[in-house]
């Protein structure tokens, strides 16, 4: 008895605290009107900056998940769940004629600006965790550090129907090697991103 009365009590709570609103919209309901989801896919065209040895870019990819929180209807705040494949083509020095490919579980969080007829820009920082690299052909060479932070930059464009095209630059703040030496210097991760994506 006591547990039928406990089940009845938190249904009718439940209901309750769904009709908060003058609409008879729940808080849930509400919600899910401020958030949008959606999903992007797009290259890299990555390289390592401050580096004392000579590189060229190489061309990687990402992709992944995105939730948007709308403030109004211009202004969100944006965190998205990406696998990022980036690094460089090394030229000279102890790793010369090897591609170093370093693949992140990448997190951005940025703050959007959203005009009325889909242009934006963004700004924020990302975190990257790096799942794995690959050094030449070998994937146990421990060459770069398990964190990667940057800040992150962008411009594009969202259709009506959520279709949309976005272009962004991400600036390594860190490090990148796991055991830093003069011979490889202070080098960071840099990208240049264009994606498509789709929300809804």
């Amino acid at each position: 008895m006591k547990k039928f009365i406990l089940i009845v009590l938190v249904l009718a709570s439940a209901k309750s605290f769904g009709q908060t609103t003058s609409d008879n919209q729940s808080f849930g309901q509400k919600l899910m009107k401020k958030l949008e989801f959606g999903l992007t896919a797009g290259g890299n065209y990555s390289n390592f900056t401050n580096a004392n040895f000579a590189t060229d870019p190489l061309p990687g990819f990402h992709a992944g998940a995105t939730v948007a929180f709308k403030f109004t209807d211009n202004f969100l705040i944006q965190e998205e769940f990406l696998y990022s494949l980036q690094g460089a083509k090394v030229k000279d020095g102890a790793f010369a004629g090897q591609n170093i490919k370093l693949a992140y579980a990448a997190v951005p969080l940025v703050l959007k600006y959203r005009t009325n007829f889909g242009v934006f820009i963004e700004a924020g920082g990302q975190s990257g965790y790096k799942v794995s690299e690959d050094v030449g052909g070998a994937t146990d060479a421990k060459f770069a550090k398990k964190i990667d932070f940057a800040a992150v930059g962008g411009l594009g464009y969202q259709s009506k129907i959520g279709l949309g095209i976005g272009a962004r630059y991400v600036y390594g703040l860190q490090n990148v090697s796991e055991t830093p030496s003069a011979a490889l210097g202070n080098f960071k991760n840099n990208s240049i991103q264009a994606s498509i994506f789709f929300v809804f």
